[in-house]
């Protein structure tokens, strides 16, 4: 091809690695260009689109999930083209991206979680909420994972929303999980659940929880759980008194309201208690080849130079009897084969989106690009990533201005596709996913469900044969 890229005669080329909220949001804002012909390729190596908001948006926030009506629009565009179960590194590698597109977003999110780095952290029935989160949702690559619901007494550390999305399946009711799109083994694993406290546990105070209003207020809502909050875990340092006087965050003011509300409330003898501590860490895990108990350390809050307050730890300490255990304390960035990696922060390393070729190098890879956690670190919510890949898409559309991205060599759509077929892949289209979303929504009208997922990858792909009548 010849002439000006993003031109009908030399299209823009794009490849999104990822297909949750912030490659959707990118591809959206190129999309909107006046005059730009672009095609843009999005590769996912699950044959369902949306990332986390498939595989990490609670069971029970259908609402949350609607986001997806948005992204059928920019999916369904023309010259958009998604290819799931296909996997970058192994089916599609750096080299190819380099030889077939002039441009290149990385958009795969925070894979991996953060650990507490406390003795007996690994020991069994010790586990990161990512996989109990990924296990309800019906995520193919955990779908086989166990947790010991046979416990009546459960800890969970964090005081963010995934925390509180944890806590709300394990205290919801068969009833109140039946009606959402829960994994069918997840929904036969909680029924049978013998769970009965759920301690949540905090390192710092109630104004400075993470979760949202709606969050906190949903736990006292459940048809077989209360919430117990002693008075003292909901008294105010100074520091934070102040804080929410100032009126400064109406968020954190309503969270200390609604968890008041709880203290003054009491127990009403639901069969589960949903038990708030703060101002404790936990420090050591043990039992004799398996969880057993927790043991916490209390801590003070402490205010450091610019008046933010920190928790220190204490002398006193306590130890809770429990057998599972889900930390959800932040996430990690996975490195991915061949693009530049910042260890340190988890990140690949970027300019405002560009991606750079080490962290503070102030050298950026040509054409290639990054949105999300995977750029800015495991913060903000589904709506913070649209800001973030505008900022990148921009930065993108500067570079085709200066003739700064990558010169492939086999920019045209049909020699990818030529690729992928050599190499034996099946790579599953937007109309095929359509096909598997309209079944699952079916077999979602047998229980009443919005939707009952399929978890094995070569069941869908079957299940996508057969409606295409091969």
């Amino acid at each position: 091809m010849t002439g000006t890229v993003g031109t009908a005669e030399n299209p823009l080329r794009v490849a999104i690695i990822g297909s949750g909220p912030s490659g959707f949001y990118a591809a959206d804002h190129l999309q909107r260009q006046a005059g730009l012909v672009v095609h843009i390729d999005m590769f996912d190596r699950l044959p369902t689109p949306y990332g986390l908001v498939r595989g990490g948006v609670a069971p029970d926030h259908q609402k949350i999930k609607s986001v997806t009506k948005a992204y059928e629009r920019v999916a369904t565009h023309p010259s958009f083209r998604f290819y799931g179960n296909i996997t970058y590194g192994s089916d599609l590698t750096h080299a190819d991206l380099a030889r077939h597109y002039h441009a290149v977003i990385y958009a795969v999110g925070a894979q991996s979680d953060r650990r507490m780095d406390i003795p007996g952290e690994d020991l069994p029935g010790s586990h990161p909420a990512t996989e109990f989160v990924a296990w309800y949702n019906a995520h193919p690559d955990y779908a086989d994972f166990k947790f010991d619901l046979s416990q009546e007494n459960v800890a969970v550390v964090g005081l963010g929303n995934v925390a509180m999305d944890v806590i709300r399946i394990l205290a919801s009711s068969p009833e109140e999980l039946a009606a959402t799109d829960i994994a069918d083994y997840a929904l036969e694993a909680l029924r049978n659940s013998r769970v009965k406290r759920i301690y949540v546990l905090g390192r710092r105070g109630p104004a400075q929880s993470a979760f949202t209003n709606p969050e906190i207020k949903e736990l006292g809502e459940l048809a077989e759980a209360e919430v117990i909050v002693a008075p003292e875990e909901v008294a105010l340092d100074p520091v934070s008194q102040q804080f929410v006087d100032s009126g400064a965050d109406k968020s954190a003011t309503r969270n200390v309201e609604i968890l008041k509300e709880y203290a003054a409330r009491g127990g009403s003898g639901k069969p589960k208690q949903i038990i708030m501590r703060f101002c404790v860490s936990p420090t050591e895990l043990s039992g004799n080849g398996q969880v057993e108990s927790v043991k916490l350390v209390k801590n003070a809050l402490v205010a450091d130079d610019k008046g933010n307050l920190k928790a220190k730890p204490t002398a006193e300490t306590e130890t809770l009897p429990i057998g599972l255990i889900f930390r959800s304390v932040g996430y990690n960035g996975v490195a991915l084969p061949d693009v530049p990696f910042d260890a340190k922060r988890g990140v690949i390393p970027n300019d405002h989106g560009r991606v750079l070729t080490a962290a503070g190098s102030g050298q950026n890879v040509v054409g290639e690009y990054v949105v999300g956690w995977i750029k800015r670190g495991p913060s903000g919510i589904i709506g913070t990533n649209k800001p973030d890949s505008i900022e990148t898409a921009d930065c993108l559309l500067a570079d085709l201005q200066a003739s700064a991205l990558n010169a492939p060599a086999q920019p045209d759509r049909a020699a990818l596709e030529s690729l992928l077929r050599e190499r034996g892949l099946q790579a599953v289209s937007y109309a095929d996913w359509l096909l598997l979303d309209e079944a699952e929504r079916q077999r979602g009208q047998e229980r009443g469900a919005p939707r009952r997922k399929f978890w094995r990858v070569a069941e869908m792909l079957d299940t996508i044969n057969q409606r295409k009548g091969q």
